[in-house]
C-alpha cells in the first residue's frame, strides 16, 4: 500500500469521524487511530459495551427529557446510510410514519452491498437523527421511536 492510499484512508477517517481503521492484504496490514483513546481494557463476555461511542473529542448528543422515553434504532452495521432505495424514490419512512418490527426504515450500504434495515421495534417515528448519503457507525443511533 502506497502513501497516497494510506492519506486517503486518513482523509476518510477525518471526513466520516471513524475512530479507527484497518485493513490486512496479502503482505500488509494497517491499523489506524485517532482521538484520545484509552488503554485497552479487558471486559468479561458477559459484560454488556456500550456501542457507537463517539470519537473522543466528539460531543455527545444531549438526550432531553422529552427523547427519554423514545426507542432508537440503531445502525446494526457500518457504512452509508441511505433512506430511500433510490435517488428519486421516496423515503421508507419519514416523522410520523408507523413501523412494526418487520418495517424498513433505511438502507445501510457497506462494501458495495444494499442492506435493508429494519425497525425490530413498533411504534411512531418521532426523529431522523441522520441526515441522507452520509456514513454511520455500529450501533449509532439513526431514527428514534415512540413505541406502542
Amino acid at each position: 500500500m502506497d502513501m497516497d492510499r494510506i492519506n486517503k484512508v486518513i482523509e476518510l477517517m477525518r471526513e466520516h469521524d471513524l475512530c479507527e481503521f484497518s485493513i490486512e492484504e496479502e503482505d500488509f496490514k494497517l491499523t489506524l487511530k485517532r482521538g484520545q483513546l484509552a488503554a485497552p481494557v479487558q471486559v468479561p463476555p458477559a459484560a454488556a459495551v456500550p456501542a457507537g461511542e463517539p470519537c473522543a473529542g466528539s460531543p455527545a448528543a444531549p438526550v432531553s427529557a422529552a427523547e427519554a422515553n423514545l426507542v432508537p434504532i440503531q445502525s446494526p452495521l457500518v457504512g452509508t446510510f441511505y433512506r430511500a432505495s433510490a435517488p428519486d424514490a421516496d423515503p421508507f419512512v419519514a416523522v410520523g410514519t408507523r413501523v412494526t418490527k418487520d418495517s424498513v426504515v433505511c438502507i445501510i450500504e457497506a462494501m458495495k452491498v444494499m442492506n435493508e434495515i429494519k425497525a425490530e421495534t413498533s411504534g411512531v417515528i418521532k426523529k431522523i437523527l441522520v441526515e441522507n448519503a452520509t456514513a454511520v457507525q455500529y450501533g449509532q443511533p439513526m431514527f428514534l421511536v415512540e413505541p406502542s
